[in-house]
């Protein structure tokens, strides 16, 4: 401060010297003070300096302009001056600009007193002010981001304290092709916020005359994009460009403001560019010689009657003479349906194409080429009605898929038309029963030791599940469910009692009659137990009317006996046993429906009673048949003795 005071002593002491019309006329009397670097003063509890670089500015574009041209209020005032200053008014020079700016957005903002509204020294600087061309410019095109940016980026305290719409534009702008194109690639052409939003006349995209705005924003694509009717060709994701003559639509109805990308948009040509070659039937590839005629009447009927040619076909190149001749993939069908084809492609069907398997199945095999119908369509391949035939085409004995296939499970489409869904399906015509892909999946085809399989034990529940949700729930809460019965042992799940593709109706007698064995896979002692007592002897008979497993412990909602829940719990046995037996009492409950005498762990006094009992009658008849085989040789000997004691018969005369 001590060298600050002494130059304004020395200007003091110089201005006194001159003249007064002279005083403050020359920028160098100025300079005198402003150009000390630790010239500052405090504005808004903040330090500011005063402090004018004469070399920045006799390089800028206000060099020829005297300091009173733009600091008006001092013209023909002696030195040194007084403060407050009033502020500078560009506009006196740059009237047009300064009446768009006062029109603008910000210039409103500046009128209702908002502290944070840009000003022009805010974007364009003071003293160092540079021409817009020059590189050393605040506004040249690849500063202006950053200019913007200082009030625009994310947490400034404009974005934070004022509503602005959009978010991430500064970010979303350097990632997209126009921000790529100038920051990295240097393009200086490529579009900046100025070139969309004009530099003085910012407006809201809902005022008529703002340059975003609906009915103008095409107007200000086409200053840089010329020829744009020429490159979009008409079509976009399968509509018409133009949809009225000569009126082009929105940019931003394909192209977001901030984040446009070349790899967003789906667009190419006209559909009836592509018919004039594949509307041709006599028209044949030039490889293997495949016909490459396309029905357009096919079309018209089919799912994709809105989509174009160029939308799935996506490489065709309009500025080609052959349009097609670009192509080298297949169409992705999963760049539209791309839930469908993430789940293709961990599938067996999908990994046996990446392995380029001629075996494996794409998307055409099952819904056709371009007269693709949507599901429930009765004409379409993947209708209800239609889908065993469908995969029968693979996986029917014999053929490519049944070949490969090393499981057990055979005759599979034979089968499955014999079962309970299959009649219900292809015999009563109910559509809501389930097909292949209601088991399997359509798109998620695993093998069943997949543990991400539908059809996976562990899934198989829920697979069920989603056509019988009641029982799913009562099976869920039963002790057949890995987290209820704690067993190291595998537990059943549906497939296990009802089979995978010969499902039978379950009140069927052959049913009944078979359930017993399949609960005795698992409860193998207990079905012995079973088939021992009168129940068990009468079902062998082929009687189905006698209580068999699922009578008493029930079907799907099988729980322990102490859950008080079971059917055989203290509290519903009796109810149970009432079923068959309307006089059951609880006594009559009491009974042991498994005891045998087998077991001396469970029944000890059936085993004891009953060898005990055995071996009274089995030492009874030993004891008396020694001694019958002992007496024996008596009895003879008594019978030889008596018979020599008789008096000989007298013979007859």
């Amino acid at each position: 401060m001590r060298r600050a005071w002494m130059t304004f002593c020395a200007a003091l002491l110089l201005a006194a010297s001159l003249p007064a019309a002279a005083r403050a006329q020359d920028n160098a009397d100025c300079l005198a003070c402003h150009g000390d670097r630790s010239l500052t003063t405090t504005r808004g509890g903040r330090t500011v300096s005063l402090c004018v670089d004469g070399k920045k500015f006799a390089a800028s574009v206000h060099a020829a302009v005297p300091c009173v041209g733009c600091h008006a209020d001092l013209q023909g005032k002696e030195m040194p001056h007084g403060t407050p200053l009033a502020r500078v008014e560009c506009g006196t020079c740059h009237e047009k600009e300064q009446k768009d700016h006062a029109a603008s957005l910000h210039g409103q903002a500046i009128a209702r007193g908002d502290q944070l509204a840009p000003r022009c020294v805010d974007c364009h600087g003071n003293h160092d002010i540079a021409p817009v061309h020059s590189p050393s410019s605040a506004v040249a095109p690849q500063r202006v981001p950053w200019v913007c940016g200082k009030c625009h980026q994310e947490g400034s305290p404009v974005q934070r304290q004022r509503v602005i719409h959009e978010d991430h534009i500064l970010e979303n702008y350097s990632e997209s092709i126009h921000g790529e194109a100038l920051l990295k690639k240097g393009l200086t052409v490529a579009a900046t916020c100025v070139s969309c939003h004009t530099a003085h006349t910012i407006l809201r995209h809902t005022d008529p005359r703002s340059s975003i705005n609906r009915k103008n924003i095409a107007r200000t694509c086409t200053t840089c994009h010329s020829q744009i009717e020429a490159v979009h060709r008409k079509v976009i994701r399968g509509e018409l460009w133009e949809k009225e003559a000569n009126v082009l639509p929105a940019c931003v109805d394909c192209h977001q403001p901030h984040k446009a990308r070349r790899v967003f948009y789906d667009q190419g040509m006209a559909n009836a560019d592509c018919m004039k070659c594949h509307g041709n039937p006599a028209i044949r590839a030039s490889r293997g010689g495949r016909s490459l005629f396309v029905n357009a009447d096919e079309c018209a009927r089919s799912a994709h009657a809105r989509t174009a040619c160029s939308q799935c076909h996506s490489e065709v190149n309009a500025s080609h003479v052959r349009p097609c001749e670009t192509i080298t993939k297949k169409v992705d069908c999963s760049s539209c349906h791309a839930d469908a084809g993430r789940q293709y492609q961990t599938s067996t069907h999908g990994m046996l194409a990446a392995k380029r398997d001629p075996n494996a199945p794409g998307c055409t095999d099952c819904h056709g080429w371009h007269g693709v119908q949507l599901r429930k369509d009765p004409s379409s391949p993947i209708f209800p009605t239609n889908i065993p035939d469908l995969c029968a085409r693979c996986h029917r004995e014999g053929n490519k898929a049944a070949v490969r296939y090393k499981g057990t499970e055979h005759d599979i489409i034979e089968r499955y038309q014999e079962s309970i869904h299959g009649k219900g399906l292809l015999k009563s015509g109910l559509t809501v029963t389930a097909t292949c892909t209601d088991c399997h999946t359509a798109h998620g085809v695993l093998p069943m030791a997949d543990t991400a399989s539908s059809v996976n034990p562990r899934n198989v529940p829920a697979t069920c599940g989603r056509c019988h949700l009641g029982i799913e729930e009562m099976f869920n809460a039963s002790i057949h469910v890995t987290s209820i019965g704690k067993t190291d042992k595998r537990l059943p799940v549906c497939n296990d009692c009802h089979t995978a593709h010969t499902i039978r109706r379950a009140d069927t007698e052959g049913f009944k009659l078979t359930i017993m064995s399949q609960c005795g896979k698992c409860h193998e002692e207990i079905a012995k137990t079973y088939f021992d007592t009168y129940h068990g002897k009468v079902s062998q008979l082929g009687y189905t009317k006698t209580a068999k497993c699922y009578d008493c412990h029930g079907a799907h909602d099988i729980r322990a006996i102490g859950d008080p829940k079971s059917h055989l719990s203290r509290e519903n046995v009796v109810a149970t046993c009432q079923k068959c037996h309307p006089g059951a009492t609880r006594r009559f409950a009491g009974y042991l429906t498994h005891a045998t005498h087998h077991d001396p762990q469970k029944y000890p006094f059936l085993f004891y009673t009953f060898w005990g009992m055995t071996g009274l009658l089995v030492g009874t008849f030993v004891v008396g048949g020694v001694h019958t085989i002992l007496w024996l040789p008596r009895a003879l000997q008594m019978r030889r003795a008596r018979r020599h004691a008789l008096p000989p018969k007298k013979e007859a005369s």
